[in-house]
């Protein structure tokens, strides 16, 4: 921060005194208004000291290029988590809210080099192979059953029944879960994200996985799955299971939020037509103000080095805010100039998401077919009474009513034909345990085959 500029003024409620100087990142007042606190962070120039969970300290990259900058630069800074230096000095608590998101795991999410190369490259090619049309087709299915579960009442939570379903059984398609492995996996990251025994639900969810690897090495399919099991890489049992749990886990949350976070626009902003062709320049506008997931990419420096004007020591965890790098003031005229997708919501260089086009696949026709389907849906509440979910990482809202004319459930016509023979498949196949016919995939699969 430059000595001759004004004091920074924190935003409301901002308790960084409390944080040895630190900015949180946590707490509903930075749920609230997160522009907020990045307008403040800005004052300390394009990195920021922040603090994303009690005790757990980082370096907050808030500036468009200097992100760029780091998220391009893999032989200064690195993705193994094993280099968190507080993490290995134990000043990080085992139960801090934020450790399993950020603990190292064996795959090419917080890889390096030559092993990230072979571990990507297994991940990209499997999810090339994925038809665009049968993904369209099942996101329309999967978008017709959640809508006949609330249809008749003229009213829903767009997240809790709708932007939070759809991902989990759309990826359950994909990757070829069985009903009681597809159960299974909904539980584990449904308990993971929401807190609720989230030791419980990882252990579920690593354990589903490994069936469904098992599985599909005996029985493989067309399915995610069964590619990344055939892929040249060589996959281990060990590594499919972490590789496939960061491809459920990682994708299911910012998809959800996507979704959520793109319907909240579309329902706040009276400029986006409900129909037709501004659904995409919807989508656009929410990835670069609010993205799904707004501070992440956790890097750590090789060595102790000078970046951005600051000093940053080998280890230290450095994350980038795509939130505060789309929004920075300099990028306004830029990006009415250029590109309407230059931002860094899907982040960049040599992690970026591999998933994105899936992803906007998904989220665009789940939108699409909501809003076909309900075409007079609005808000239920106003707009100032919705609240986001606290957290560094995310941002979602908590919950999004809605209210519109009931419509009648969704048969599928007979034309169509019979479920596809991977769902009838699905029911009777897998690991002999009898599936709960409770649980989510299998009543979706109940409802495709009846």
């Amino acid at each position: 921060m430059d000595p001759q500029s004004p004091s920074p003024v924190p935003p409301p409620g901002c308790p960084a005194h409390n944080s040895g100087g630190r900015v949180p990142l946590h707490g509903p007042e930075f749920a609230a208004d997160p522009q907020a606190y990045y307008d403040y962070l800005r004052h300390y120039g394009p990195t920021a000291p922040v603090e994303l969970a009690p005790g757990v300290e980082a370096t907050l990259v808030t500036d468009y290029a200097t992100a760029l900058q780091l998220l391009q630069d893999s032989g200064s800074f690195r993705k193994d988590a094993r280099r968190w230096r507080d993490f290995n000095d134990g000043k990080i608590a085992p139960d801090s809210p934020v450790a399993p998101l950020l603990a190292y795991r064996p795959n090419c999410m917080f890889s390096d080099g030559a092993e990230h190369l072979r571990l990507r490259q297994a991940v990209t090619d499997s999810m090339a192979r994925v038809d665009s049309r049968k993904l369209s087709q099942t996101t329309e299915r999967v978008s017709d059953y959640l809508i006949s579960q609330f249809g008749e009442r003229g009213s829903a939570d767009l997240l809790g029944d709708y932007a939070k379903q759809l991902p989990l059984l759309v990826f359950n398609e994909l990757f070829g879960c069985t009903a009681d492995i597809g159960d299974r996996v909904v539980f584990g990251i449904t308990g993971m994200f929401d807190g609720v025994n989230a030791d419980k639900a990882m252990e579920v969810m690593f354990g589903a996985v490994g069936e469904l690897v098992a599985l599909k090495r005996a029985r493989p399919g067309a399915d995610v799955t069964s590619w990344l099991l055939q892929h040249p890489s060589r996959l281990t049992d060990e590594e499919m299971v972490h590789q496939l749990a960061l491809l459920l886990v990682a994708g299911n949350e910012p998809l959800r939020n996507l979704i959520g976070n793109a319907l909240h626009r579309l329902l706040t902003h009276d400029a986006y037509a409900r129909q037709g062709g501004l659904i995409d320049e919807a989508i656009d506008d929410t990835l670069w103000e609010n993205p799904p997931m707004q501070n992440l990419a956790p890097h750590y420096p090789a060595a102790d080095m000078e970046f951005a004007g600051q000093k940053v020591r080998a280890g230290d965890l450095m994350l980038v805010s795509f939130a505060a790098a789309n929004t920075g003031p300099a990028l306004t005229a830029a990006r009415q100039a250029g590109s309407n997708r230059a931002h860094l919501a899907w982040s960049a260089g040599p992690h970026a998401c591999p998933s994105k086009d899936p992803a906007r696949q998904i989220t665009v026709t789940a939108l699409e077919n909501l809003l076909n389907r309900l075409p007079d849906v609005e808000l239920a509440v106003p707009e100032d009474s919705l609240t986001w979910r606290p957290g560094p990482f995310n941002r979602a809202l908590a919950a999004l009513p809605a209210r519109f004319t009931p419509v009648r459930p969704v048969r599928r016509p007979a034309a169509e034909g019979p479920a596809p023979a991977s769902a009838r498949a699905q029911q009777t196949e897998g690991t002999g345990r009898r599936p709960e016919r409770s649980g989510m995939w299998s009543s979706f699969l109940t409802w495709l085959t009846r």
